[in-house]
């Protein structure tokens, strides 16, 4: 997705609430499945496509493609080729990217602490 230039203060561009905001397209950017399988996935390695992409089940090369240069793009990924034949890329968390980890490993931990009454609530809701 290609960005026009935010025109409002700062303060504008860190609302979430606004349509219009930065901070409401990089939460739409980062909040879903699988830039946060990426992200805990990657965690303090540095891994290969291949692992990537063999290390998050189900996730198809071109959603894996597309999802690491939407992080790369927002600096939370870094990618490195190496000048092999063929050519070896591999992907490391940034500063940002190692911040973020932190509240999706809270997420992680969430889901782990409330997944029984999670499926309680599902049952009991599609009965």
């Amino acid at each position: 997705m290609v960005t026009e230039q935010f025109k409002g203060s700062p303060k504008d561009d860190a609302d979430l609430t606004r349509a219009d905001s930065l901070a409401r397209e990089i939460f739409s950017d980062i909040a879903n499945k699988w830039a946060l399988l990426i992200i805990e996935t990657v965690g303090d390695r540095t891994l290969r496509f291949t692992e990537l992409r063999n290390a998050i089940e189900g996730i198809s090369h071109k959603m894996l493609t597309q999802n690491l240069r939407m992080l790369e793009r927002n600096g939370l990924v870094e990618r490195c080729v190496h000048p092999t034949v063929p050519p070896r890329v591999e992907y490391t968390l940034t500063e940002p990217g190692r911040a973020l980890r932190a509240t999706v490993d809270g997420m992680c931990d969430w889901t782990h602490r409330y997944l029984g009454p999670i499926e309680t609530a599902r049952r009991r809701f599609d009965s």
